[in-house]
C-alpha cells in the first residue's frame, strides 16, 4: 500500500469515526429517536463528500477497513444467544416462531410492495433481505443476483425506521412482554433497531441481539430452499 493510499484510508475512517462519535454524542445530549446516530452520520459524511467533491469511490476505497468488520461483527452475535440460553431455552417456540412470521413478512411484503409499484424484479430481489443484518444481506442479494447498493439502502432505512418507531409501535399495540418487544425489533429492524431495545432494558436488548442471528438463519434458509424448488 502506496502512501496516498494510506492516507486515503486514515482520512475516510477519521471521517467515519468522528461522523459517528459525534451523532452519538448529539443523540444522548438531544434525546430524540429522529436523530438516529446512524441516519445523522450518513447525513453528515454525504455533505463532506459533496462539499469537499470527494468521490463516494475515493471514500470507499478507505473506507474498506470498516466493511471488513461487519463480518467478525456477526460472528459476535453468537455470544448474546450465549448469554441469554437459559431464556431462549424456556422460550424456544415462541422465539422461533416470531423471527419465522417477522422474516417471512418481511421478505414478502418486501417484494409484493416493488412489484406493486412497479420497481422491477431486480430491485424487488435486493430488497428481499432487507432485514437481516449487512452481511447476511449482502451474501444473499448475491446469491439472488441483486443489487448490493440498493440493498444496503433498504437495510439502513429498515433500521433506521425500526429504531425510531419500534417504541411507538409497542405502546400503540400494547406488547408489554420485554422479551417480545426484543424479538420483534431484532426481526424487523436487525443491529440499529437493536441499539434501541438496548436503551429500552437490558433484555430487550439481549433478545434483539438473538433475533438477530435467528432470523438471519431463517432468511438464509428460506431463500436456498425457495432457489431450491423454484430452480
Amino acid at each position: 500500500m502506496d502512501a496516498h493510499s494510506v492516507l486515503v484510508t486514515i482520512l475516510s475512517l477519521a471521517l467515519s469515526i468522528g461522523a459517528f462519535a459525534g451523532s452519538v454524542w448529539l443523540n444522548k445530549k438531544v434525546k430524540s429517536s429522529l436523530l438516529n446516530p446512524l441516519l445523522v452520520s450518513v447525513a453528515v459524511i454525504i455533505s463532506v463528500l459533496v462539499l469537499l467533491q470527494i468521490p463516494l469511490e475515493t471514500y470507499e476505497q478507505g473506507a474498506e477497513a470498516i466493511s471488513a468488520m461487519l463480518g467478525p461483527a456477526t460472528a459476535v452475535l453468537a455470544y448474546s444467544i450465549y448469554q441469554q440460553r437459559r431464556v431462549l431455552k424456556s422460550h424456544f417456540l415462541p422465539v422461533l416462531l416470531g423471527c419465522l412470521a417477522g422474516s417471512v413478512t418481511s421478505m414478502v411484503s418486501a417484494y409484493a410492495l416493488c412489484q406493486l409499484l412497479g420497481l422491477g424484479n431486480q430491485v424487488a430481489l435486493s430488497t428481499l433481505p432487507k432485514s437481516t443484518t449487512a452481511p447476511i444481506a449482502l451474501s444473499i442479494t448475491g446469491e439472488l443476483g441483486g443489487t448490493a447498493s440498493i440493498t444496503m439502502a433498504a437495510v439502513i432505512t429498515t433500521g433506521v425506521l425500526g429504531a425510531i418507531l419500534s417504541p411507538t409501535l409497542a405502546k400503540l399495540f400494547r406488547i408489554r412482554s420485554k422479551i417480545a418487544q426484543g424479538v420483534a425489533i431484532g426481526t424487523c429492524s436487525h443491529a440499529i433497531g437493536t441499539t434501541k431495545a438496548l436503551e429500552m432494558g437490558e433484555l430487550e436488548g439481549a433478545m434483539s441481539g438473538v433475533a438477530i442471528a435467528v432470523s438471519g438463519l431463517l432468511t438464509c434458509f428460506i431463500v436456498i430452499g425457495a432457489q431450491a424448488f423454484f430452480g
